[in-house]
């Protein structure tokens, strides 16, 4: 039976890159030197599909040993851009690098592993032979194709399905194989479109574990419309919208940069409710005190821009003898944040 694949031309007959060779000794010079530095970088990219701009005018970059969240509602630009970035299509404007090189040269392709969206696989292929056909469009050398084969199928866990048909697995599998072609000749760059699709809660907890270990050594960008992943897995998070980046930071900084005012809820016991109001409102830190639940003596507490009320409330408290039994700070969401950025 013969097979096609269906990829760019210049992506069949781009040369492949020969690794650097370093003469260096590995135990006297740290981890870090060891690395080959991929960094990827994009400066005023701009993309248009007639009068739409999918892309417009957006500048950013990602560091080797960094994992980039990818976010953003549909048809925010998060695929056109990582299109862009593997080469697959040209923007318009604006240029995109991949350790200092072009990604219009052909030769960068072969340090980029791409899973796209729409996973794209030979159904009747059983999966060693799929991996083993992936390796060869990718230029590795024969006799190094069986024990990468080998590595990927544990890496990726699919042992168990290894020679089975690739249409005879569920999607989280399949899944899987995606993942292990886009790592099959182990790439210094890894873009991943939704890599978690239809995995799972086990698996994606697997996936999630396999892609920071990845990420230590190799710039991995990924998107996702799945949240907590993004925090559990990402280093730093960037949010498009509309083609342009409404943020850029980790989750602790977009929060605090969301949120600007402490938020606490509190529970304050032995004191009458208005009572209690009425002194929380005197606080010279507190801007605003909402009744939560006034025969539990629950109070929501907002401080003043960039104060901490927390000492005050406590020494309130021991100061009237209340017993302060409950003060927990309320950090804002990360999916009210996407919300806020995105909706407006």
């Amino acid at each position: 039976m013969l097979y096609f694949l269906v990829v760019p031309l210049n992506y069949i007959f781009a040369p492949k890159p020969k690794k650097p060779h370093l003469e260096l000794n590995p135990h006297s010079l740290p981890e870090a030197i060891l690395l080959i530095i991929m960094d990827i970088k994009i400066q005023n990219l701009t993309k248009t599909y007639g009068a739409q701009k999918a892309v417009d005018d957006i500048s950013f970059e990602v560091k080797t040993g960094e994992i980039l969240g990818f976010l953003g509602p549909n048809g925010a630009g998060k695929t056109t851009t990582m299109k862009v970035i593997t080469g697959y299509i040209e923007g318009d404007n604006g240029n995109v690098t991949i350790g200092g090189n072009s990604v219009n040269n052909s030769a960068t392709k072969g340090y980029i592993g791409y899973l796209p969206e729409h996973n794209p696989l030979y159904l009747e292929m059983p999966v060693i032979d799929y991996l083993g056909f992936c390796a060869s469009i990718q230029g590795m050398e024969k006799s190094l194709v069986p024990g990468r084969i080998r590595e990927m199928v544990k890496v990726c866990g699919l042992n168990a399905e290894k020679h089975k048909k690739i249409g005879e697995l569920s999607k989280g599998y399949r899944q899987r194989v995606g993942l292990a072609q886009a790592m099959i000749h182990d790439p210094e760059v890894l873009i991943l479109d939704e890599p978690t699709t239809g995995l799972d809660p086990n698996q994606i907890v697997e996936i999630r574990e396999l892609i920071k270990n990845i990420g230590q050594e190799k710039t991995v960008i990924l998107s996702t419309h799945i949240l907590p992943e993004v925090e559990a897995t990402c280093d730093r998070i960037l949010i498009i919208n509309k083609g342009k980046i409404v943020a850029d930071g980790t989750a602790a900084t977009l929060r605090k940069q969301a949120q600007g005012k402490q938020v606490l809820h509190v529970r304050i016991e032995d004191a009458d409710v208005n009572t209690v109001f009425g002194k929380l409102q005197n606080l010279p830190t507190v801007a605003l005190v909402d009744i939560l639940d006034a025969p539990m003596n629950r109070f929501e507490i907002q401080s003043t821009q960039d104060t901490f009320s927390n000492r005050e409330i406590f020494d309130l408290c021991v100061k009237n003898k209340w017993a302060l039994t409950e003060l927990i700070p309320f950090e804002t969401r990360l999916e009210d944040i996407f919300r806020d950025l995105t909706l407006n």
